[in-house]
């Protein structure tokens, strides 16, 4: 059944897990059979993990997961719940002494939402997958979106929700294409196709949008703060890729952020960008990148548009 989600594509689960009490949460993506895998990171404040793995080149070309997740750099604990779950599965590297879960990652700052002191860690890391499954994935402020925001030219308090959201493509020749993405822009979400601001940075009096891009170029002032950004997420697909092409897919898929976020991949972003192959069908990597780009947009839209504004 054909769902709109990254689980459209077959062996792809995702789970989420959060404290939405503290505003901060996680989600997986799981590839339990593997995949072969791709990442690019654009943003200038990035926080990852065995992204060095996946260049071209390196010995393990296959990972088992990836997580997303909030925290800032405390988050990326979480990994180590999906590599508990992933081996208790018996998931993994088989390294001939012991099977080893390869699980990469990226982290998004949202300590600055609710509360600081609470991250998450590999307890809920390890909830997240069992949460996983390969049907509906929830969208909004779940997971590595519980307390994301987008809009933050002026600080929290001109904020907007951010979140989580996904989409997919089905191609001709079986092909499926699908992402998730994790948006908490220090730029504004826009409208794919007249270019309107749908989240983002409002004016603290009026409460309309400011236009992030227009206020700092018209004034050229503006010290951009550190007040907490990112928008990391996972493209999929069914298509067979190397692992050059694995790394490529990323690469294009961040056109997709450039679509959706402006400004994006800023110096106090982090944005980074994962692929995946699970190798079923042959395709044409031209096309599995348009429509890589294609999902990406569409995730960041339905990641504000389920996001939670109460």
């Amino acid at each position: 059944m054909y769902r709109g989600k990254i689980t459209d594509v077959k062996g792809i689960e995702v789970g989420h897990a959060q404290n939405l009490e503290a505003g901060t949460g996680c989600t997986v993506v799981i590839c339990r059979k593997g995949a072969v895998a791709g990442v690019d990171v654009r943003g200038s404040a990035p926080g990852t993990r065995e992204t060095d793995l996946m260049r071209p080149g390196n010995l393990v070309d296959r990972v088992h997961a990836i997580v997303l997740s909030g925290g800032s750099a405390f988050g990326l604990a979480a990994a180590d719940g999906v590599m508990k779950y992933l081996e208790e599965e018996g998931v993994g590297f088989d390294t001939g002494v012991a099977l080893v879960p390869i699980v990469g990652g990226a982290v998004l700052f949202d300590l600055a939402y609710k509360d600081s002191k609470v991250r998450p860690d590999a307890a809920m890391g390890y909830e997240a997958c069992v949460n996983a499954t390969a049907q509906m994935v929830e969208q909004g402020s779940v997971g590595a979106g519980s307390g994301a925001t987008v809009g933050k030219l002026l600080g929290m308090e001109s904020a907007m929700k951010g979140g989580i959201g996904t989409a997919s493509l089905r191609l001709a020749g079986g092909i499926v294409v699908g992402a998730i993405v994790a948006v908490n822009a220090f730029g504004d979400v826009v409208d794919l196709n007249n270019r309107n601001i749908i989240a983002g940075a409002r004016d603290p009096k009026t409460g309309h949008f400011i236009d992030t891009c227009k206020y700092l170029m018209s004034t050229n002032e503006h010290k951009t703060s550190f007040s907490g950004n990112t928008t990391i997420g996972v493209v999929a697909t069914n298509a067979k890729l190397t692992k050059e092409q694995a790394n490529k897919l990323a690469s294009i898929s961040h056109d997709g952020l450039a679509l959706a976020i402006l400004p994006v991949h800023t110096m106090v972003d982090g944005d980074t960008m994962f692929a995946l192959s699970t190798g079923e069908v042959e395709g044409d990597m031209v096309a599995i990148g348009c429509a890589a780009v294609e999902v990406t947009a569409r995730a960041i839209i339905n990641a504000v548009k389920y996001a939670n504004y109460k």
